[in-house]
């Protein structure tokens, strides 16, 4: 039997997106995974980062925010150039924010209207990169 390997966090499983404009959405999106360091898997209709889910569909399930962690604040710059770039609008550039200390976070609108952030929190060690599942 064929083992499939998920790589998931610790607090979230995944988040779906389902968006109306699938073919602008995969192009932001592709642009902002690549910039994260994030591989993507796709589908018919669908693209797969990690715990991320972008699908087509209708009606779209309207607003959301998504986090995502970026490395430094050198990716949160590039993140935010690359979602410019590829059809995103700003909602927040990159530069420190008063949530906690060293939190460094950019903000952009995607194509369907969530509202999406990279963020760094700032010096720290991780116990692990991700959680890994091996389906059986």
């Amino acid at each position: 039997m064929d083992t499939t390997q998920f790589h998931r966090g610790r607090l979230i499983d995944h988040i779906q997106l389902v968006v109306s404009d699938y073919p602008a959405c995969r192009r932001f999106y592709e642009a902002i995974m690549d910039v994260l360091g994030i591989p993507i898997l796709f589908g018919e209709n669908f693209l797969d980062a990690d715990d991320f889910v972008v699908s087509a569909g209708s009606p779209p399930t309207g607003r959301c925010h998504v986090a995502f962690q970026a490395k430094d604040q050198a990716t949160v710059d590039a993140f935010y150039a690359a979602g410019l770039k590829a059809g995103g609008r700003d909602n927040g550039p990159p530069g420190l924010r008063d949530y906690h200390p060293n939190y460094y976070a950019a903000f952009l609108i995607d194509p369907a209207g969530n509202n999406i952030e990279a963020v760094n929190h700032g010096p720290a060690r991780r116990s692990a990169e991700s959680v890994v599942i091996e389906a059986l």
